[in-house]
C-alpha cells in the first residue's frame, strides 16, 4: 500500500511528460481510453458504467487497498475523480485539486482554492472536475469558475459566476421565541454558489449554480446534522441558471434560467402529469397571482449535478431544483416553470427545447437533482432513445429524449407515504422527506442487462405549517417545516428493469441512507459506499453482497473504475458528510486486486 503523502521529484517529471498527449486534446471524452475515467458519468451520457471486467464476481473477494491518499481536508467529500493517462484529478471540500499518480496515489500537483467568501449557502462540498484543451475546470461554493493547466495546476484563468448580491436571506429571527427551532443553529440559507462538476462540450465550459431556493437549514450545533428545513413566505430565493463560458477565455456565451419570466404560472395544474393530486387550491392561488406577478425574479431552481449529454445531437439534459421559497407557497402562485423538471437544452446556445415538470408547484423539495442518464428503452417493439432520471419522489421518469414524453414511470424505490400532502398545524409525517427518495447521489445504466441501479434513502419527515401572529412592526408571517423525526430510517439499493417498464428486478436494504452514488462494471458488479464507512460491492444480477471494506469514514462520494498498466482499480472518496452527521475523514481510497492474483 502507498501512501500518497511523499512525491519524488523523478515522479514528477515522469508524470508530467505523460499528461502531453491528453493537453492537446480538445475533449478529454474522445482523448480517453478504454481504461479512463474521463468526464463525471464516464461517458457524457452519464451511464457510469465502466467496461472493465477484470475485477468481477468470482474475484472482487480478494479485493484489497492499492493505495490511499490523504488529502489533509477533512469535510463532506462528495468529488467523482477523473482518471486520463494514468494521472487522477480529484476535488476535495473548499474547492481544492490535486493531481495523483493514479497507479500509487502519489501527489503530482495541487490547486489550493482561497475562498472569496466564508458565507455559503450550500457547504463546502464539490462534486468533481472537468478536463478539456489542456485544462482543469472546477466550479466553486463562493461562485467561480476556474481554468487550471492540467500539467502543472497553475491558474490560467478565474471568473465568477454569480454576480454579489446583497438581498436578504432567511433568517432564525423570523421565527416567533415560542417555536422550539428558534435556539437552533443554522447551517445553511438561500445564496448562489456551484458545486458540480462542469462539462466540457466544443469550446465551452457548461456549469449551474447552487443555493437558489435552498431554504433556511437548521441543526442543534454548529456542523452538526440538519434537523429541520423552514420556508418562509415572501421574497426569499435567487433565480437559478446554467451557463457556457468559452473554454480559452472564460467569456460568458450563453445563460439559460429556470425560472420561466414569461408566464411561470403555467397551466394551474391539479395534478402531476402523470396523474397524481396535487392538492392545490387553484382559486386561492390565482387571488394571490396579481400581488406575486414577479415571483419567478426569485424563484429558485437550483442545478446540483452535471448534464447529460448527446453528443450526436448537441443537446444537454439536466435536472433542476425546487421552486423559493421552499416549501411555503403562499408567495409563488401557478406551477413555477422550470422548477422540479428534467430539461433538454441546445448545447451550443442554451435554448430550451423541451421541458417536463414532475412536480409542479412543489411544497416537498422533490428536486431533479440525481443526474439524467441516456439510455435506450423498447417501446411497442421500437427502440427509443430516451433519459430517464431518479427522482426525490421515489420513482424514475424515463421519457423520450426528443421531445420529453414521459414513456413510464418505475416501481417505487422507497416507502411513499402521503406523498403530495399539504402541511398542516398538527403537522404530518411525509415519506420520502425532506431529503427525498433519491438525492444528488447519480444513478448507473448498464446497457447489456437493460438494469437501473438507484441508491435511495427512506427517512420520512414531519410537515407543518404554521404563523408568526403580527407583533409590532412585525407583520403575520406564514412559514413551514420540515422536520427530521425520530425513527425507521434505511437505504435501498434498488436495479430497476428498464426493459420491463420499470419492474423492481431486486432490492437491498442497508442499514443507513444512502447518499453518494452507485457504479456498475462489466465485471457484473455495482459498487457503492454507505455512511457508516462500508464500501461494498454487489452482484449486478441478484443483489448479493459479496465484498466489503471499512474506510473509516463515511463514503458518501460516488465511485469510479480505471486502469492503468493492464490493471484494474476502483476507487472512491471515503470523507463522511455532514448533513446527515456521517463521520467525516480526507481520503481517497483505490483498490485493485493483489498483482500476483490478477
Amino acid at each position: 500500500m502507498a501512501s500518497g503523502s511523499k512525491c519524488a521529484a523523478v515522479l514528477i517529471a515522469t508524470a508530467l511528460v505523460a499528461l502531453a498527449p491528453a493537453s492537446a486534446s480538445a475533449s478529454a471524452e474522445k482523448a480517453g481510453s478504454y481504461g479512463d475515467w474521463p468526464v463525471y458519468g464516464r461517458t457524457s451520457d452519464n451511464q457510469r458504467f465502466s467496461p472493465l471486467d477484470q475485477i468481477d464476481r468470482r474475484s472482487v473477494g480478494r479485493l484489497t487497498p492499492a493505495w490511499i491518499h490523504q488529502t489533509g481536508i477533512s469535510g463532506t467529500f462528495q468529488t467523482s475523480p477523473l482518471v486520463v493517462d494514468g494521472v487522477m484529478y480529484a476535488t476535495t471540500p473548499m474547492n481544492h485539486v490535486i493531481a495523483l499518480d493514479a497507479a500509487t496515489g502519489v501527489e503530482m500537483w495541487r490547486y489550493r482554492h482561497v475562498m472569496a467568501t466564508d458565507r455559503l449557502c450550500c457547504g463546502p462540498a464539490n462534486k468533481g472536475a472537468a478536463l478539456g484543451h489542456g485544462r482543469v475546470y472546477i466550479a466553486t461554493a463562493d461562485g467561480r469558475l476556474v481554468a487550471l493547466d492540467q500539467t502543472t495546476g497553475a491558474v490560467d484563468w478565474d471568473v465568477p459566476i454569480v454576480e454579489a448580491d446583497a438581498r436578504p436571506t432567511e433568517s432564525i429571527a423570523d421565527l416567533p421565541a415560542a417555536d422550539p427551532n428558534s435556539a437552533a443553529v443554522v447551517q445553511g440559507s438561500s445564496g448562489l454558489g456551484a458545486n458540480m462538476a462542469p462539462l466540457v462540450f466544443e469550446d465551452l465550459v457548461i456549469v449551474g449554480v447552487t443555493g437558489a431556493g435552498y431554504g433556511l437549514h437548521v441543526g442543534d450545533r454548529a456542523g452538526g446534522a440538519i434537523s429541520t428545513v423552514i420556508g418562509f413566505e415572501g421574497r426569499f430565493g435567487r433565480r437559478g441558471y446554467l451557463a457556457a463560458f468559452n473554454a480559452a477565455t472564460g467569456t460568458e456565451v450563453w445563460r439559460w434560467y429556470t425560472t420561466k419570466s414569461d408566464g411561470w404560472e403555467g397551466d394551474w395544474r391539479e395534478t402531476t402529469l402523470d396523474g397524481a393530486p396535487l392538492h392545490r387550491d387553484i382559486e386561492a392561488e390565482k387571488r394571490r397571482s396579481d400581488a406575486y406577478r414577479d415571483a419567478w425574479m426569485v424563484g429558485g431552481g437550483s442545478l446540483w449535478s452535471t448534464p447529460a449529454l448527446d453528443r450526436k445531437t448537441g443537446l444537454l439534459f439536466i435536472g433542476t431544483g425546487n421552486p423559493a421559497p421552499q416549501m411555503d407557497d403562499v408567495s409563488r402562485p401557478g406551477d413555477n416553470l422550470y422548477t422540479v423538471s428534467v430539461a433538454a437544452l441546445d448545447a451550443r446556445t442554451g435554448v430550451l427545447r423541451w421541458h417536463y415538470q414532475q412536480v409542479p408547484h412543489d411544497l416537498w423539495g422533490y428536486d431533479a437533482a440525481s443526474p439524467p442518464v441516456l439510455i435506450d428503452v423498447e417501446v411497442s417493439g421500437q427502440v427509443v432513445e430516451a433519459v430517464a432520471q431518479a427522482s426525490k419522489t421515489g420513482w424514475v421518469y424515463v421519457n423520450d429524449r426528443a421531445d420529453g414524453t414521459l414513456l413510464f414511470k418505475s416501481d417505487a424505490f422507497v416507502p411513499q407515504s402521503r406523498i403530495f400532502a399539504r402541511p398542516t398545524p398538527e403537522g404530518v409525517t411525509i415519506a420520502p422527506g425532506a431529503t427525498g427518495g433519491a438525492s444528488w447521489s447519480p444513478a448507473s445504466y448498464d446497457p447489456a442487462s437493460g438494469l437501473f441501479y438507484v441508491a435511495g434513502i427512506h427517512m420520512p419527515s414531519r410537515y407543518t405549517v404554521r404563523k408568526r401572529d403580527a407583533d409590532g412592526d412585525r407583520p403575520a408571517l406564514s412559514y413551514t417545516t420540515l422536520e427530521m423525526v425520530d425513527g425507521p430510517r434505511w437505504g435501498t439499493l434498488t436495479a430497476i428493469n428498464t426493459r420491463s417498464g420499470g419492474r423492481i428486478a431486486w432490492q437491498e436494504r442497508t442499514d443507513t441512507i444512502l447518499v453518494g452514488g452507485v457504479m456498475a462494471t462489466a465485471g457484473g458488479l455495482v459498487f457503492m459506499g454507505e455512511g457508516d464507512g462500508w464500501f461494498s460491492a454487489f452482484d449486478s444480477g441478484t443483489g448479493k453482497r459479496l465484498w466489503r471494506f471499512q474506510c473509516g469514514a463515511g463514503v458518501n462520494a460516488p465511485p469510479v473504475s480505471f486502469a492503468v498498466d493492464g490493471r484494474q482499480y476502483v476507487a472512491v472518496a471515503a470523507g463522511g458528510h455532514a448533513m446527515f452527521g456521517f463521520p467525516r475523514g480526507d481520503a481517497i481510497i483505490a483498490f485493485a486486486l493483489p498483482e500476483q492474483l490478477e
